[in-house]
């Protein structure tokens, strides 16, 4: 019998924090623990913010923490064949469809229909508000179109609830067998105008390519399980056991960031921190 199989799957767009510390060991030692295996996966599909340098550091990062993980690593940048044959699979269903909409066409929607209907738009449960043309309604255009899942479509398409289950808990607790709740997300991406492919398609399909068992990443990913099931249902793909663990936080409560940089674990190195020193840090 095999055991399980973890990732970590970081973005090199800048350095490694504490909160990418506790992800990362938390996969390595129950990888370990259970005589399982543990992967590196690089998700640079962000071609304009990824960087060779973040990437170096990403390695220097873990092997000092004490993390191993198998050869060759997955570079998402190197996929997008895979990617691009699973975006086939869902235009052939009639699942989604083209949107050359821009950020201002998309905001200047909103603003006019909150102003109109004189209450707040729907959002995500990330908070960004969601998609507001239906299929067949956005601005037309000769851009190079983005794909979005059409939702209703996609629901209708699986025609029963889905769910996960979770062995860690949600942000109210949530744990075991949790109810799905893709229609929360709207018409999500799941092609970008610049590259054949999303967040959410890329992880789904790279999971079950690479035969992960076990999910385990931080909780503000939680919810994001709901469109990943939808898409696992829409492509035939396995759905793993998640694990959605604790947020390390900054003094005023949100969570690490590489956008505000966060203090990174290089510079905690520098100043002299050791790896038991992080592990305290990170309370394992």
């Amino acid at each position: 019998m095999t055991g399980p199989v973890l990732r970590f799957a970081p973005s090199p767009n800048g350095r490694l924090h504490l909160g990418h510390a506790l992800s990362a060991l938390l996969n390595f030692e129950m990888a370990r623990d259970a005589g399982g295996r543990f992967l590196l996966r690089i998700e640079d599909i962000d071609v304009g913010r990824a960087r060779p340098e973040f990437e170096q550091a990403i390695y220097e990062d873990l092997a000092w923490l004490g993390i191993a993980w198998e050869e060759p690593v997955r570079r998402q940048s190197e996929h997008f064949s895979d990617y691009e044959a699973a975006l086939k699979t869902l235009k052939a269903q009639g699942l989604v469809y083209r949107s050359v909409a821009t950020r201002k066409e998309i905001a200047d929607e909103i603003a006019s229909r909150e102003a109109k209907d004189g209450k707040p738009w729907p959002r995500d449960p990330d908070g960004a508000p969601l998609y507001p043309f239906e299929p067949g309604d956005a601005p037309a255009g000769d851009a190079p179109p983005a794909w979005r899942l059409d939702m209703r479509a996609a629901i209708d398409r699986i025609g029963q609830p889905l769910s996960w289950q979770e062995t860690g808990a949600g942000p109210d607790g949530e744990t075991g067998e949790v109810a799905a709740r893709p229609q929360a997300w709207g018409d999500v991406l799941v092609a970008r105008k610049e590259v054949p492919t999303s967040y959410h398609l890329s992880v789904v399909v790279d999971d079950a390519l690479e035969g992960v068992t076990h999910v385990v990443r931080g909780r503000d990913l939680f919810w994001s399980t709901s469109v990943h099931r939808l898409l696992q249902g829409l492509l035939g793909l396995p759905a793993p056991v998640y694990r959605h663990h604790r947020l390390i936080l900054d003094d005023d409560g949100r969570k690490l960031s590489k956008s505000r940089r966060d203090t990174s674990l290089s510079e905690l190195r520098a100043a002299g921190a050791t790896p038991a020193d992080i592990r305290r840090m990170v309370r394992l």
